[in-house]
């Protein structure tokens, strides 16, 4: 884009019309290891095997401002979602009623919420099969010229990041009593330009008093018992 400014007379700048990106939004030091710039404004990070990755991933950023949108998921808890950091004064919650289910209305409304909020997080509608092309290509696209982050749950063709939760051990149960408080899940992420490099990260998700920790790694764990 053509960089245009107006000087005064001594040579400083009066009015910038050049564009400058925005500065990525944040995330949680636990995923600073796989998202080691952030997230960056107008990229598409898709997050499949775990919703609460999903709000962890939001989590931060919303603490520091950020709006954000759930489109077309399931009940989420409001707590489950505080506990990730998320601000509930700052979320706006679609779900997915009939409306959303005929053709066109889901990209309808991403589409409009990517116009709005900073970060727009998306659960395709159920028994629809693959979206058209056509649609994928406009919701990448609209996010990118509006620079706000777009979060597919599940895959998506030529989102710039992929973020993958696999199944985890969960933590609390003792010899037939206790409880289920954390869960160890190994996170992966890979994608094109600069997260072509996969990386990885265990992390306590959710950890034992909620939200998202960094786990140690088990052959570390193993290595200091010995």
């Amino acid at each position: 884009m053509l960089d245009v400014a107006i000087h005064k007379a001594d040579g400083t700048v009066a009015i910038d019309l050049g564009h400058h990106a925005a500065p990525p939004l944040p995330v949680h030091p636990a995923l600073g290891s796989v998202l080691p710039g952030g997230l960056r404004r107008g990229s598409t990070v898709a997050v499949s095997g775990s919703v609460s990755l999903l709000l962890a991933l939001l989590g931060t950023a919303s603490e520091s401002g950020a709006w954000c949108a759930l489109v077309g998921f399931p009940l989420i808890s409001a707590q489950s979602a505080a506990e990730y950091g998320i601000d509930l004064s700052r979320l706006a919650i679609v779900p997915e009623p009939a409306l959303l289910a005929k053709a066109g209305g889901w990209t309808t409304a991403v589409g409009a919420l990517l116009d709005a909020v900073d970060v727009v997080a998306a659960r395709p509608p159920s028994g629809r099969g693959q979206l058209p092309p056509g649609d994928v290509r406009r919701l990448v696209s609209r996010a990118r010229t509006r620079e706000a982050v777009f979060v597919p749950y599940g895959a998506w063709p030529g989102a710039d990041v992929r973020l993958t939760a696999h199944q985890g051990q969960w933590a609390g149960i003792g010899e037939g009593y206790g409880r289920l408080r954390a869960r160890r899940v190994d996170v992966q992420a890979e994608g094109r330009g600069a997260a072509a490099r996969p990386r990885s990260a265990e992390l306590w998700l959710p950890a034992s008093d909620g939200g998202i920790e960094l786990a140690t790694p088990l052959a570390t764990v193993i290595e200091l018992a010995g």
